[in-house]
């Protein structure tokens, strides 16, 4: 049943993609192939560079999907397998896909500049500084939290780390060839995927690690370097070319665990059935369902950071307009798979090497014993790896060194997905700073390496407020809420663009009112639990985040009356 349900929603997403994609691409948005792109108005080979659509949507996916659609799902699935995979199913074609396109579209149409800059024209300029600031926030910690994931996974996973770097001068090479020598990209990304894998058999046997009670400090530092020197880089030296890598690498993985799954119900059919509960309304200590499931679970059905990917990096490489729909939307499908994928893995997978279904829901429970076990990181990164590669037991044996060589697999696939998300986050932090220089017309904050190390050194000086490098930690309670209260601003501001363009308008107004609702509602929730603890600076800070909520949905409501009167 696990297995039908996943193949039964990759079917959905690809029919909804031709129609409803479609729909909004030609009736709504009317993506016009004559439409000059920012990456050919303004093209400056570093950040603005017109680039094949399936390389646009390779960087656009990898960046966007990092471990939001497998940990939200690993995290949510403690509800029931049934509530997630509705609101994966659901919430990627109506509201996830439809605000990465939007965002992409909205930001192509105005000179590539970020979600919050485009604010300003189209709702007013008051409301770019309150976008500014939680765009920034947001940023801020993504940063901050992901370069300390990274040392948390390539502890958790020694053997990821030699080929996780070797891919770095893999998708150089890659890049030469096609985009110096002028190389056929297909043949030449199959060679650097299968370079890719021999670097994972390699790294089976030299399991690298930093020793030392202050690894996850060097970790970090490392990390921070990295990500200033990645985002700095013409987009088509390594972002481009490393992430189309990583793309393929998500064929890999399904057609690795899709195999497995096959082998599973050819073997033992009764062996990937659900373990985990249809619907379970009161785990122990967890939230209530409604509305946290709907922040839980962000990428996979929706998220805000997408809109600062599709307005900051995405759309300044886009070819022509009417690649949008598979970059954005097509984007966003691809996310809903992963996260489907991590369903599977988590509510069928964990049970799938035991010896019988009961044995299998026994373990399950083990795993979402309670709230605070389900939510920690380590433990649902686990959860997914760990089915995973029970699933692909069944069709490749379960010796040592297999297990050993799938469990690298996944590991790499999770850690290069992370530093997609990492580098991806900075580059689009340094493109607000500059917008935010350009406002107050500071020369030196518009440059590029000036706004970098303003990006790298705020999110360092926040993880590193705390010892071991878990400052940014302390507001990460806050994030998820923030993060899905931008995505609906981000369907906010595309709702008031249509409505200028006296198009329908339904496609964003709807979703918009959802996640509003369920955000302000899941915000307002942990501002009394936080009051409650006496958590004074989560308090304030989510107290001033819903009041700059309320005042963009006000600016946006004055927007539009002014725009009727006109």
């Amino acid at each position: 049943m696990g297995f039908l349900i996943f193949a039964v929603s990759i079917l959905w997403f690809f029919i909804m993609y031709r129609l409803y994609g479609g729909f909004i691409a030609s009736k709504v948005f009317k993506l016009d192939v004559r439409n000059t792109t920012p990456a050919h108005k303004l093209e400056d080979k570093t950040d603005y560079v017109p680039t094949n659509k399936w390389i646009v949507w390779g960087h656009h996916f990898t960046s966007i999907a990092g471990l939001g659609p497998i940990v939200g799902p690993a995290i949510a699935i403690i509800w029931g397998w049934l509530p997630a995979v509705l609101w994966v199913t659901l919430g990627a074609v109506f509201a996830g896909a439809v605000h990465d396109f939007a965002s992409l579209v909205i930001s192509m149409r105005n000179e590539g500049y970020s979600i919050g800059e485009v604010t300003s024209r189209i709702v007013g300029p008051r409301a770019r500084y309150l976008f500014f600031f939680i765009m920034f926030f947001e940023l801020w910690i993504v940063i901050a939290v992901f370069a300390l994931i990274m040392g948390i996974l390539f502890d958790m996973y020694p053997s990821s780390v030699f080929p996780v770097w070797m891919e770095i001068p893999i998708a150089m090479t890659l890049s030469y060839m096609v985009f110096k020598k002028g190389k056929n990209i297909h043949t030449w990304s199959w060679w650097a995927l299968i370079m890719l894998y021999l670097m994972i058999a390699i790294g089976v046997f030299i399991p690298l690690k930093i020793p030392g009670p202050h690894a996850l400090v060097i970790w970090l530092i490392i990390m921070m370097v990295y990500s200033y020197i990645a985002s700095t880089l013409p987009v088509q030296t390594l972002l481009q070319p490393r992430d189309y890598i990583n793309s393929h690498e998500l064929l890999v993985a399904m057609g690795l665990v899709g195999i497995g799954a096959i082998a599973a119900l050819i073997r033992a059919p009764s062996h990937l059935a659900y373990v985990a509960p249809m619907v379970n309304s009161a785990p122990k200590g967890a939230p209530p369902m409604w509305p946290f499931l709907f922040v839980t679970i962000a990428c996979g059905a929706i998220s805000g950071f997408h809109s600062l990917v599709a307005s900051g990096t995405s759309s300044k490489q886009v070819d022509k307009e009417t690649d949008a729909l598979l970059v954005g939307y097509g984007g966003m499908i691809g996310e809903g798979i992963l996260a489907s994928l991590a369903i599977l893995a988590v509510a069928a997978g964990i049970g799938a090497a035991a010896g019988s279904r009961a044995e299998g829901i026994a373990l399950w429970n083990t795993h979402y014993a309670s709230w605070q076990v389900a939510k920690g990181l380590g433990a649902k990164i686990g959860a997914f790896v760990q089915g995973s590669v029970n699933m692909m037991s069944y069709a490749f044996g379960t010796s040592k060194y297999m297990k050993a060589l799938m469990t690298t697999i996944m590991g790499v696939f999770i850690v290069s997905f992370a530093s997609t998300s990492l580098d991806t986050a900075t580059r689009a932090q340094r493109y607000v700073i500059q917008e935010f220089g350009r406002t107050l017309n500071w020369k030196w904050l518009q440059r590029r390496h000036p706004a970098t190390l303003v990006a790298v050194l705020s999110a360092f000086a926040l993880a590193m407020s705390k010892p071991s490098g878990k400052g940014a930690l302390i507001l990460w309670p806050l994030f998820g809420t923030v993060n899905q209260l931008l995505a609906g601003l981000a369907l906010l501001v595309a709702t008031v663009y249509l409505i200028r363009k006296k198009a329908p308008f339904a496609v964003t107004l709807i979703p918009m009112i959802f996640m509003v609702i369920m955000t302000g509602w899941a915000m307002w929730k942990n501002i009394m639990n936080f009051h409650k603890v006496h958590n004074w600076l989560l308090f304030i800070v989510g107290i001033a985040v819903f009041i700059l909520m309320i005042w963009l949905v006000i600016e946006a409501i004055v927007a539009v009356s002014r725009q009727k009167r006109s």
